[in-house]
């Protein structure tokens, strides 16, 4: 039986190096760690890698649940993931043991703890949002994308929005948006857009 250690925090500017020290003190000799949301499952690499390393008989190791999972669906799926392989799940922080049904419900209550902290926090930062709004003081987040650039590319070079995307790194879809949008200068499709 191996025991393997997953850290996370959710942005760059954390440090996960309190986690790494947990998780070597509990035993784990490989550890893998990743500065990424814990909302979702998906685009966490080194969490997957992970999962499809684990063995019968191994044990993930992490310091808290949250840094697992913070939805309750995505906590689950994993729980019942490690569950069918025959992987053990433990927690240094929490009494978390998945083969008894007192560590299974304590495992779930605090998978919802888990998910209400993020709503929570969703909801806050709404309010916050909503309330600078009204002051006039939000203005949103800046556009990534030159707009103007784009129609320039598709005016005056004749590119077509495949081509434009791969120019400038953004999506095809941006592209066409951008080509469609009413403004003072573009009041409808360009006709020189390509659809590839």
């Amino acid at each position: 039986m191996s025991l393997y250690g997953y850290a996370r925090v959710s942005t760059f500017d954390q440090d996960l190096a309190i986690q790494r020290a947990a998780l070597k003190a509990a035993g784990c000799e490989v550890i893998r760690s990743e500065k990424a949301s814990g909302a979702r499952r998906d685009g966490r690499t080194e969490l997957q890698v992970l999962l499809d390393f684990l063995r019968r008989g191994d044990t993930l190791v992490i310091t808290r649940i949250d840094r697992l999972a913070r939805s309750l669906k995505d906590l689950q799926d994993i729980v019942h993931e490690l569950k069918d392989r025959g992987v053990a799940l433990k927690s240094t922080e929490q009494p978390i043991d998945t083969g008894t049904a007192a560590g299974k419900a304590f495992l779930d209550m605090l998978g919802v703890f888990a998910e209400f902290e993020t709503n929570l926090r969703r909801e806050r930062q709404l309010e916050g949002i909503n309330a600078a709004k009204a002051r006039g003081i939000y203005k949103g987040r800046k556009p990534s994308i030159d707009a103007g650039e784009v129609l320039r590319l598709s005016r005056e070079e004749k590119l077509g929005p495949t081509a434009i995307a791969q120019r400038l790194g953004i999506g095809r879809a941006s592209v066409y948006r951008l080509l469609v949008k009413p403004t003072p200068k573009n009041t409808g499709r360009n006709a020189d857009a390509d659809q590839g």
